[in-house]
């Protein structure tokens, strides 16, 4: 989201957003000669939750609520992004105190545009109030954007967003992005969508497992688990989502179930009460194991609601498929080696310098990439 902040010594109101790449800022507006700081302050906090509530209708959008009957979840989400175009009338006309009460909206994307207004109509500028408005504008116009798959200009703050849909424009911009580089290029972090850049990195993943398991005989299931015993590696998400694609999963509802989870977490809600009570039985039966006994005490064992950094799920679970292609190269290059190695009639690997063995290692990544490619495009009906 969009951070606003007021600049004491210049008298200014100026905007900041992330980007895949670093911080931008501009200046929205000179403020008022004599303002209480109290009140710009204000002023700037009411705008940075309005674009909060702005960005979480991107971020939670009601196409990835099971529902949209009324009063449920998704109608309410549904409901909420109506409310774009009632914004700067909000603004410009807010719910002001009157007689000791004062209306107060339901929707928090509307309520925040009131709070704007209320705290501009206390600085009583009309300059300052027509900026603001075009502020706002610019930054709902942003979240149309990134709705539509469009993420430049400010729309580009949507890369480090987590959201629980995937936009199609943007998995097919992030499976071109890996038809050029399987291992996933810095592209992927800087101008798409995380979770958009997951669901096709979900889909190379496997294409690369089954590169992986076919070189080696194992099951795709169990090829990134196998190269963890080559270099450390966080196997546990790849792992889960390869058994999930294998399973008849696509990418996008493995992908988008993953996160979408992370995220309820991250909100404070608990998805999925069965699944936790059969996680703490499993891990009670654990160790009773390892204990002896019946009864273990689990006051001092702590236990993950979710296997993706809730604080930043989508980007948590790009950087995890990612390095398990990563894994799956490791084990493919073991067995590759031992072909090449023998046509080449090379037994003095150890005595390779740092040219020669930097020169092994690119043909061996560009081979497995290559069968990925083509294991990717055999498969690519499951992206769709």
């Amino acid at each position: 989201m969009t951070r606003y902040c007021v600049v004491p010594d210049r008298r200014e109101l100026m905007a900041t957003w992330g980007t895949g790449e670093g911080d931008l800022a501009v200046c929205i507006a000179a403020l008022p000669t004599g303002a209480d700081t109290a009140a710009l302050l204000g002023l700037a906090r009411a705008l940075t939750q309005l674009s909060d509530a702005a960005w979480r209708t991107y971020t939670h959008p009601a196409s990835a609520a099971e529902s949209l009957e009324p009063n449920s979840e998704g109608w309410r989400r549904e409901e909420e992004r109506k409310h774009f175009s009632e914004v700067i009338d909000a603004i410009s006309h807010p719910n002001l105190p009157r007689g000791g009460t004062m209306t107060v909206s339901y929707s928090s994307l509307l309520e925040s545009a009131h709070r704007v207004g209320r705290a501009l109509h206390n600085l009583d500028d009309p300059q300052l109030v027509k900026a603001v408005a075009a502020e706002a504008a610019a930054e709902l116009a942003a979240v149309e954007s990134a709705e539509l798959g469009d993420l430049s200009g400010r729309a580009q703050q949507a890369v480090l967003l987590s959201r629980e849909d995937a936009s199609p424009v943007q998995v097919a911009a992030a499976d071109h992005l890996l038809q050029q580089d399987p291992f996933g290029p810095d592209e992927l972090f800087i101008g798409i969508d995380p979770t958009a850049a997951a669901v096709a990195a979900a889909h190379w993943l496997a294409a690369a497992a089954d590169v992986a398991a076919e070189a080696s005989g194992l099951n795709p299931a169990q090829v990134v688990l196998e190269a963890d015993n080559i270099e450390a590696l966080p196997h546990e998400t790849p792992t889960l989502v390869i058994g999930l694609i294998s399973d008849g999963v696509t990418p996008h509802d493995a992908v988008t179930s993953l996160i979408g989870h992370a995220m309820h977490v991250a909100d404070g809600l608990l998805p999925d009460p069965v699944a936790l009570r059969e996680q703490l039985d499993d891990l009670e039966e654990t160790l009773a194991e390892y204990t002896g006994e019946d009864e273990p005490d689990l006051t001092d064992v702590a236990l993950r609601l979710t296997p993706l950094d809730p604080r930043r799920p989508a980007r948590d679970l790009l950087e995890d498929l990612l390095t398990g292609i990563h894994g799956c190269w490791l084990l493919h290059s073991e067995y590759d080696d031992l072909g090449h190695d023998e046509e080449a009639d090379t037994d003095d690997v150890e005595g390779w310098d740092d040219e020669q063995a930097e020169q092994h290692q690119n043909g061996s990544r560009e081979r497995f990439a290559q069968l990925v490619r083509d294991t990717a495009a055999h498969h690519h009906d499951r992206l769709i």
